[in-house]
Parts: structure tokens; C-alpha cells; sequence
């Protein structure tokens, strides 16, 4: 199990809990993910952090950007297994990252968000989760 939290984000992973193996949390909220929607964060968040790196040092003190990232959940377009979405906001040097995950028919949807501190603290945790190869290739609902 890894538990990695701090000033307004949380993340747990517990291999060993099934269908919900991940918990993310932010100053007043938290939901479960599937191991799924877990690597598609994961994915995501890495990709934000990518672009606004490689796009910050072309902005200008006063300028901002958004960025975001969207991607079906499981094995692809209609595959039922709902979506993420995920969005990066901010300037040069301080930047927040906020998430919508659409659901399957008949499971949970989330919104979420955490302020510039905590969005760099979590997106240093996911990079550095110890995800299994078995969890990286099954990405079932």
C-alpha cells in the first residue's frame, strides 16, 4: 500500500482493494478510482505537466494558459467504461490542475480540483507510483 498525502491532496493505493484500488482526495473532497481510471490520470496528468513545461519558458510574466487532456476510460471510444478529463491552468510558475471523470452507466461520477501547492505535490506522487505491469495492461472498467 502507498499513502502519500499533504496539505490539501491525498493519494492511497492499496493493490489488494477491488473494484476502487486508489483513493484521490483535495481540500474537501475525495473519491475512490478504479485501476483503470487510476493509469489514465496517472497518463494524464504526466502529459499536462509535460506541455506546460515545455510551453512555459515561450510565456510572458503576465500571460496564463489552459491546457487539458480527455481520454475514454478502459479499452476505447464506446467501450462504456465512461471518461477522464483533466485541465492545467495557470502562469509560468504557478499552475492548478482540476479533473471531471464521467462515469460508466451505473457508477460514480467525480469533480475535483487542487490549488497550485497541492497540484504540484500530486502530480510528483503519481509520477512516482510503483504501478505493476499487470496493472498497466489491465485496463479494464
Amino acid at each position: 500500500m502507498e499513502i502519500c498525502d499533504g496539505q490539501g491532496w491525498r493519494l492511497v493505493v492499496d493493490p489488494t482493494r477491488s473494484p476502487y484500488p486508489a483513493l484521490i482526495g483535495g481540500e474537501a473532497w475525495a473519491s475512490e478510482l478504479s485501476g483503470a481510471e487510476l493509469i489514465v490520470l496517472r497518463r494524464g496528468v504526466m502529459r499536462l505537466v509535460d506541455q506546460h513545461r515545455d510551453l512555459a519558458e515561450a510565456l510572458m510574466a503576465e500571460e496564463a494558459l489552459d491546457l487539458e487532456f480527455e481520454q475514454p476510460i478502459g479499452d476505447g471510444p464506446g467501450s462504456g467504461c465512461g471518461s477522464l478529463w483533466l485541465g492545467l491552468s495557470g502562469d509560468r510558475h504557478h499552475w492548478s490542475l482540476r479533473l471531471v471523470l464521467t462515469p460508466a452507466p451505473g457508477s460514480r461520477a467525480v469533480e475535483g480540483a487542487w490549488d497550485s501547492a497541492a497540484s504540484r505535490a500530486i502530480a510528483a506522487a503519481l509520477e512516482g507510483l510503483r504501478l505493476s505491469e499487470h496493472d498497466q495492461e489491465n485496463q479494464d472498467c
